[in-house]
C-alpha cells in the first residue's frame, strides 16, 4: 500500500492550537537574536521598559516554548508511527526519511540564514526516538526523568567550581566577547552575503556544534514525554484523562510559583551569589521552563474543552498546521527587515517585540487563507513529498478528485 500523510479530517485541533501558541513563544524568544548581537552578548544590559520586558520574558517565555514544541514532536512521532504501523508500512524507514528531510531543512537554515535553527537538533535527536517506540509508558517516564536529572546536574556543575576560578573564567569570557563584538556587528550590518555566511561559519558554528550533544539530553526527555502522552492516548480522548490533566495542572502550577519567584529574585539581583549569578539564573530558567511548559499545555487542553476558547484560539491552529513554514518564514522576514533594510542593532527589545507580534498576526491571517485552499503549508508539502516519495496533492479539490490514491491516514 502506498503511504500518504494524515488527512485534514483526522487532525487533532487541540494539538494544532498548542503548536501555534508555542510558535508565538519561540518567535518572541528568537526575535532579539534577529535584531541584535545576542550570540555575542550573553547578558544584555537593559533599562527602563526593556528591563521589565526582559524580566517578564525570562520568567514566562524563555525556555518555556521550545519545550512545548519538543513535547509535541514526540507526540507527533507516536501518531505518525502508530498510523504507519496500522497500515503495515515500514515505519523505521519512513520516519528516517522524514528526519533526513528535516535535517536538510535545518542544515540549510543554519548555514545560510541563522544560527538559532532548532530543526537540525530535532532531526538528530529524532533518530534516538526510534529506540523508544516499543517501550512501555512507564519506561519512557523513567528515561525522561533520568535525562532531565543528568541535564540539570550538568548545568549545575559550575556552581561547584571555586569562586576564584569562575571569576577568572568569566572575566576572560567577557573580554573575549567585548573584543569580538564590534567586528561581529560590523559583519552583520555591512558584509556582502557570501562573506557574511563565511564569517558566521567561522564564528558561530563551532560553539553551536559543541553544545549539540549537551542539548540532546533535554530535548530527548521532552520527546519522550510527548511519546508517553501519545501511548496513553491523552489527546485522543481528553475526557478520559481529565483527572491526570488536572493533576498535572495543579502540580506544575504549585512548582512553578517558587521556581519563577526565585528566578525573578536572581534576575533582579535581589539574591546575589556573585560569580555564580548567571549560572543560577540559567538553572532556574531551565527548571521553570519545564514546569511552565506542562502548565501551559494542560491549561490550553482544559480551556479548549469550552466552545468559547475553541473559537477564540482557533486562529492559532492554522499557524500550528503550518508550523514548519511559519517557523522558516519568521527567519526570512526578520533577516529581510533587520539585515536587508539595515535595522540590525538599531531596534530595542520592546520595538522588536512589537514587530514580532505584528509579523505573527500577519502569519496567522496568511495561514488561515492558505489552509482554506490547500492541504498543507508550502514547506509541509515539500517535507511530506520527500517523506513519502511521491508528489503530494496540494489543493483541497485536487485531493478529492485524485481518487486513485488512497489516503492511509498518516
Amino acid at each position: 500500500m502506498k503511504s500518504a500523510p494524515i488527512s485534514s479530517r483526522e487532525r487533532i485541533v487541540t494539538i494544532d492550537i498548542i503548536r501555534g501558541f508555542a510558535l508565538l513563544g519561540i518567535f518572541l524568544v528568537n526575535m532579539p537574536a534577529f535584531h541584535s548581537p545576542a550570540f555575542m552578548v550573553s547578558t544584555p544590559d537593559y533599562s527602563g521598559v526593556n528591563y521589565w520586558l526582559d524580566l517578564l520574558f525570562q520568567m514566562f517565555v524563555q525556555t518555556k516554548f521550545y519545550t512545548i514544541f519538543s513535547f509535541l514532536f514526540g507526540l507527533g512521532f507516536y501518531i505518525f508511527m502508530s498510523r504507519a504501523e496500522q497500515k503495515g508500512l515500514k515505519i523505521n524507514r519512513l520516519f528516517s526519511r522524514r528526519l533526513f528531510a528535516l535535517l536538510l531543512f535545518g542544515a540549510l537554515h543554519l548555514v545560510f540564514l541563522w544560527y538559532g535553527d532548532i530543526l537540525h537538533t530535532y532531526a538528530i535527536t529524532g533518530f534516538l526516538l526510534l529506540l523508544f517506540y516499543k517501550k512501555k509508558p512507564k519506561t519512557l517516564l523513567i528515561w525522561a526523568f533520568s535525562l532531565l536529572f543528568v541535564f540539570h546536574a550538568l548545568i549545575s556543575a559550575p556552581l561547584l567550581i571555586p569562586a576564584t576560578e569562575m571569576e577568572s573564567f568569566a572575566t576572560g569570557l567577557d573580554q573575549e566577547e567585548a573584543a569580538k563584538l564590534g567586528e561581529y556587528v560590523d559583519m552583520y550590518e555591512n558584509a556582502p552575503y557570501l562573506e557574511w555566511v563565511s564569517y558566521r561559519l567561522q564564528t558561530e558554528m563551532g560553539q553551536l556544534l559543541a553544545n549539540l550533544p549537551f542539548a540532546l539530553f533535554n530535548i530527548l526527555a521532552l520527546f519522550l514525554f510527548g511519546l508517553y502522552a501519545g501511548k496513553r492516548g491523552v489527546f485522543k480522548d481528553v475526557s478520559a484523562h481529565l483527572p491526570m490533566i488536572k493533576k498535572i495542572w495543579w502540580t506544575t502550577l504549585i512548582l512553578s510559583i517558587p521556581l519563577v519567584t526565585l528566578l525573578a529574585l536572581y534576575k533582579m539581583d535581589v539574591i546575589d551569589v556573585g560569580v555564580y549569578q548567571q549560572n543560577a539564573t540559567y538553572l532556574f530558567t531551565s527548571l521553570s521552563g519545564l514546569t511552565l511548559c506542562f502548565f501551559y499545555i494542560s491549561s490550553l487542553t482544559l480551556m479548549l474543552r469550552r466552545e468559547f476558547w475553541q473559537r477564540f484560539l482557533r486562529p492559532l491552529g492554522y499557524t500550528g498546521q503550518m508550523a514548519l513554514t511559519n517557523y522558516l518564514l519568521q527567519t526570512f522576514i526578520s533577516i529581510g527587515i533587520f539585515l536587508g533594510l539595515n535595522f540590525y542593532g538599531k531596534v530595542s527589545l520592546a520595538e522588536g517585540t512589537l514587530i514580532c507580534l505584528v509579523i505573527y498576526a500577519a502569519q496567522t491571517l496568511f495561514s488561515y487563507v492558505w489552509m482554506k485552499n490547500f492541504r498543507f503549508g508550502p514547506f509541509e508539502w515539500l517535507w511530506r513529498t520527500m517523506t513519502y516519495g511521491y508528489i503530494q496533492p496540494m489543493k483541497k479539490e485536487e485531493k478529492m478528485s485524485n481518487s486513485n490514491r488512497q489516503d492511509t491516514g498518516i
